[in-house]
């Protein structure tokens, strides 16, 4: 029998972000609610991380193939335009696994794509993310948080339009917080909660993700590290202050070698993590490095 759940993945960007600020990540949460909608996909979980993107989903392959080719060419068109770039993950390939819900591999997908952010040290645990459905089960929103919703109802077309980047309508109840679609509105949170069973059983998948275990596991576990969107947002700052230029292409090779020093040294980022938020390929970080 064919499988009807799918982990879809996209390749991690190794030289630039899918998200440089928060905006960013607004409008991509979105245009899952619409990409979703378009398509008629069950999505149960998905994260969005700064360089790449995890889903779960039920429905057969061609809609889920369909679901991610979307959302690439709608996040695509808004990055575009907001960037002023020609292209943008044209050459960012997707991997579509299947998922048997036998013997807990469904519980295990699950959890794998909900720890992506702590297994990145960016939060302690999935609840404390706000880029995906971390929040979303067992009711784990507060009494506060669900007071600020609106419904996107309440909004004229053509703020809907703005804040959904689409000419989509979705439905009229959907709610809206913090700026973009409640994930509980399209997400079927309910048949998850049904697959765990109990928010305990959840927590016990969680803890023992392959993405995050030794994390979690860890009796002092490390202070998040700094997003990448922070890091490029300090960035300018810091080659003016080093070296009065206004971005690292205008550095010259000494100075760029100084300046990912200062980078490790003051913020405590990786090659990786520089390579991402600068463009600059991860061998030639580690070169600039290795001149020290």
């Amino acid at each position: 029998m064919a499988s009807l759940y799918w982990l879809i993945s996209t390749n991690h960007l190794f030289d630039r972000l899918w998200f440089r600020d928060d905006e960013d990540y607004s409008a991509a949460m979105n245009l899952v609610a619409v990409a979703s909608f378009r398509t008629g996909i069950k999505i149960l979980s998905f994260i969005l991380m700064s360089n790449h993107l995890h889903f779960v989903v039920m429905g057969d392959k061609d809609k889920a193939y369909a679901f991610i080719t979307g959302l690439k060419n709608l996040y695509s068109r808004y990055y575009r335009k907001k960037y002023c770039v020609k292209e943008f993950l044209r050459d960012n390939p997707v991997d579509i696994k299947p998922i048997h819900p036998n013997g807990e591999e469904l519980e295990r997908a699950i959890a794998y794509v909900q720890m992506n952010c702590v297994a990145a040290n960016i939060c302690l645990h999935p609840t404390l993310y706000p880029w995906g459905t971390g929040r979303s089960f067992f009711n784990t929103h507060t009494t506060k948080e669900q007071s600020s919703q609106r419904v996107l109802g309440a909004f004229s077309r053509t703020r809907q339009k703005k804040m959904l980047h689409s000419h989509m309508l979705l439905p009229q109840n959907f709610c809206i917080s913090n700026g973009y679609i409640d994930p509980e509105s399209y997400v079927d949170c309910r048949q998850v909660e049904r697959i765990f069973k109990t928010p305990g059983r959840m927590q016990f998948f969680l803890f023992n993700s392959s993405k995050a275990k030794v994390r979690l596991l860890d009796t002092e576990p490390a202070l998040p590290s700094f997003r990448d969107q922070s890091l490029l947002a300090v960035i300018p700052d810091l080659c003016r202050s080093l070296f009065r230029k206004e971005a690292v292409q205008e550095l010259s090779e000494t100075q760029k070698a100084e300046f990912f020093k200062q980078l490790r040294r003051r913020l405590g980022a990786d090659v990786a993590q520089m390579a991402r938020v600068t463009g600059i390929t991860p061998t030639e970080v580690s070169n600039y490095l290795d001149q020290f």
